[in-house]
This record gives C-alpha cells, sequence and structure tokens, in this order.
C-alpha cells in the first residue's frame, strides 16, 4: 500500500485507529531542569532575530518571568540591528557569553526560523560541557539543540518559553506547569500525552526535535549519533511531498536502524489538512519492523506543547497500571 493512498484509505494495515493504540506513559529526568527563586536566566535570539514589533511582548514575557521569581537578562541582539539579524559569529559570542557568566543559571532562545546552525562553528563546546545550565529553544534552534548533544553531551530543553505568552489556565496552563516543573517539585511540563503505534516500551536518550532543522547537521560534525537514542520528530511547515522526502533522507542516513525508538510530535501543516495520520503512516513503513513507535500532540509547535529533554534519558511505555502516573521521575 503506498503512503498517499494509505492516509486517504483509513483502515490500512499501519492505521493507527485499526492497531488500538495504545496510551503510554513519558518519563524524563526533569530534575534536571530545577531553577530556583531570584536565579537569572538569560533571554537570547540564536536564529532569526525576533521584530521590533515584538518587543512589548519580550518585556511581556520578561515580566511574567520576574512574577515567576526569576531575574530575566536580555541578550543585545534579541531584535538585531535596524531589524536585520546580528552576523553568526556575534550571535554565538552572546550565547558564550552568557554560558561563561556564572550568575546565569539557563538559557531561553526566543527565536525561530532559519540561522541558528550558522553559529556551529563559533560555538566553545568545551566550555559549554563544563556548563551545568540548560538551553532552551525550539524549531530552528533543534540544530542547536543537536550539536551542543553531539559535541558537549550537555542536555537541551525543547520547547519555546514565548509560549508563556499564550497561557491559558482553562487549558492546563503553560505557567503553571512551568512554575511547578522547573521552580517547584512536579514535572507536568515533561509529561505529554502519548500513545503507542507500535511496540510496548522504548528507553534511550531523546534526540532529534524539528525534522528540518534536525537534517541540517546531516554529514557535518554536528550530527548527533542516533545509535540508542529516541528519535524525536515534529515539523511546522510541510506538505505530504515535503514531510515524505525528509523522512526518507533521515531514513537514508541510517538513523531508523540505529535508533531504539521514534516519538513523532505534531505535523502542524499536515495536521491542518487533516492528513497527520500521513507521517505515522510513513514513519512505520520506512522504520525496522520491531522498532517501537509512539505519537503525541502534545510536543512540537502547538501553544500548548510540552518539552522534551533533547540528550536526557526517558522511559515510554505502554500504561499498564490504573495508578501509574507521569509524574513520576526516572
Amino acid at each position: 500500500m503506498s503512503w498517499r493512498r494509505s492516509w486517504k484509505r483509513p483502515g490500512g494495515k499501519n492505521d493507527p485507529e485499526r492497531r488500538g493504540a495504545a496510551v503510554a506513559v513519558l518519563r524524563q529526568e526533569s530534575e534536571i531542569c530545577r531553577l530556583k527563586k531570584g536565579d537569572r536566566v538569560g533571554l537570547i535570539a540564536c536564529s532569526d532575530a525576533r521584530p521590533d514589533s515584538d518587543r512589548e511582548k519580550i518585556g511581556k514575557l520578561c515580566g511574567i518571568l520576574r512574577n515567576a521569581g526569576l531575574k530575566p537578562v536580555c541578550g543585545d541582539l534579541l531584535f538585531g540591528e535596524n531589524g536585520q539579524t546580528a552576523p553568526a559569529k556575534e550571535r554565538a559570542r552572546e550565547l558564550m557569553g552568557f554560558y561563561r557568566d556564572p550568575s546565569v543559571r539557563a538559557i531561553f532562545d526566543v527565536s525561530g526560523g532559519n540561522l541558528a546552525n550558522g553559529l556551529l562553528p563559533w560555538l566553545d563546546f568545551r566550555a559549554i560541557a563544563e556548563s551545568e545550565k540548560l538551553f532552551w529553544g525550539y524549531s530552528d534552534l533543534t540544530a542547536l539543540i543537536g550539536a551542543i548533544l553531539s559535541r558537549s553531551g550537555r542536555p537541551s530543553a525543547l520547547w519555546q518559553i514565548r509560549n508563556l505568552l499564550e497561557d491559558d489556565p482553562a487549558a492546563g496552563g503553560q505557567l503553571q506547569r512551568f512554575i511547578g516543573s522547573v521552580l517547584g517539585e512536579g514535572c507536568s511540563l515533561f509529561a505529554p500525552e502519548c500513545r503507542m503505534l507500535r511496540g510496548a516500551r522504548m528507553e534511550g536518550v531523546a534526540a532529534g526535535g524539528n525534522i528540518r532543522c534536525l537534517l541540517k547537521l546531516a554529514g557535518t560534525p554536528f550530527w548527533p549519533d542516533p545509535s540508542g537514542k529516541i528519535l524525536v520528530l515534529e515539523a511546522r511547515s510541510g506538505g505530504a511531498y515535503l514531510i515524505e522526502t525528509m523522512l526518507c533522507q533521515l531514513a537514508q542516513t541510517g538513523a531508523f536502524s540505529r535508533a531504539v525508538g521514534v516519538l513523532l510530535g505534531t505535523f502542524t501543516e499536515l495536521d491542518r489538512e487533516g492528513k497527520g495520520a500521513f507521517a505515522e503512516e510513513m514513519v512505520l513503513e520506512l522504520t525496522p519492523p520491531g522498532l517501537p513507535v509512539a505519537k503525541t500532540a502534545e510536543v512540537g509547535h502547538g501553544k500548548d506543547s510540552r518539552a522534551i529533554l533533547i540528550g536526557g534519558r526517558a522511559v515510554l511505555e505502554r500504561e499498564t497500571d490504573p495508578f501509574c502516573s507521569a509524574d513520576r521521575l526516572l
């Protein structure tokens, strides 16, 4: 059955509904993300600079963080110069300044777009490896997060701090989850609801993120070794053909044959077109028959997205115990 036909015809051999996809529990090492009230945190733009029209939003974000008990420190290049993104070498210098500043306890990237991989040759990965602070970002920052993992071994959080600007307490509350998981003892920010598409359990270090931006690292010294990893994959843009070609390229790198599992997040454009199952079908066809595959609607570009610790150890398994809770840590 071809992929293009199978997503139009529910009930195919790989159709998740037909397989009776099971609810799964994801547990991550979320304690490594803990901050304390009074901690200084850096705000930076390693990818495309934020537009001038976002100055008020970033100011509001700083207010939210202050009210939560943190002390935000804004980088000088958040908005570029005259609306233009600063050169890669300058952005790398600003990032390393935050890493080397002992008073800064975490780094939150507020950007996205296309330019993050330009920083990689200018980074001091030894200094990053020696730092205990966590980098947070998503989308195009997948390239930076992947390089941090491959060259320093440090974990990073795949999540966008600007989600706090879209907080909806009625929908669970990003701010509530952030405060509870980062400044408290909970882990709800790191507990997306999942379902198993194939297999019953996967365990390993998480790698990946946005598939387009992950593939920027293919063939470079910054490519994260997928061996023994849970590959996390999501996408904002891309119809069926574009997602198909990116998944095929990923398969041709050998990533699927060396991974211990795949966790699919949201594929925003496909989901909007009502073709979200297409990505699931393709992954099930491209991966080895025994490789566990899972799906979550809570990792990706949605404002309600939860966080994945890229470089952190994770366990994802079918929920068989009625008292099993995603709030349990490894």
